[in-house]
């Protein structure tokens, strides 16, 4: 039957897709809302999406159903990965798809849980996420926070010191923990005792 004035078929829903909302991969067209993972559900753009035949899958999902199995292929070097998938909708051994999971979280504990995870800034106390973290002295920081405790200048991996759990610089560290007395940059003379 002709398609008259409209576009091709979506390749998950197959309603019309029209040119403002297509998306295509393998040949097939598919709009930009039903462009999911047929495993975890998750969006999927040109960089993250694995097509096999005529199933679309993110590439982790792919790999976990089509990719090496055994010792030695997991996620990462010198990983071993005891995942089958299953959690994700696979079943390996049977190769066909599980019904997929609803994607809104069905367990708000886990989520809290992620949440509550997160590291904390010793300075301000909030949460610091990766993309602004700083370690030092075996903390986490923000990037604004990572400043000297005295004289509040902007610190980096060359000049900070920490001591009971404070960042210095090294000047201020130097006149404030430092030895004191002639030669040691503190005192300039030797104080009497009457």
């Amino acid at each position: 039957m002709p398609n008259w004035g409209g576009g091709a078929k979506c390749g998950a829903c197959e309603k019309t897709v029209y040119h403002a909302e297509e998306i295509q991969c393998n040949g097939r067209s598919f709009h930009k809302s039903c462009f999911l993972c047929m495993a975890c559900r998750k969006g999927l753009d040109s960089t993250t999406v694995a097509a096999h035949e005529s199933e679309i899958y993110c590439k982790t999902c792919y790999g976990r159903k089509y990719g090496p199995k055994g010792v030695g292929f997991g996620q990462g070097a010198g990983c071993l990965s005891t995942d089958t998938g299953d959690h994700l909708g696979l079943n390996l051994q049977q190769g066909s798809p599980k019904p997929a999971r609803p994607s809104t979280p069905t367990n708000a504990s886990k989520f809290a849980k992620k949440m509550a995870d997160v590291d904390k800034c010793p300075r301000c106390g909030k949460s610091v996420y990766a993309a602004e973290k700083i370690m030092g002295g075996g903390k986490p920081w923000h990037k604004t926070c990572f400043r000297c405790a005295i004289c509040g200048k902007s610190l980096e991996s060359t000049n900070v010191t920490d001591k009971d759990g404070e960042l210095y610089c090294k000047v201020c560290y130097a006149k404030n923990f430092g030895p004191k007395g002639i030669g040691f940059g503190g005192l300039t003379q030797v104080e009497k005792k009457e």
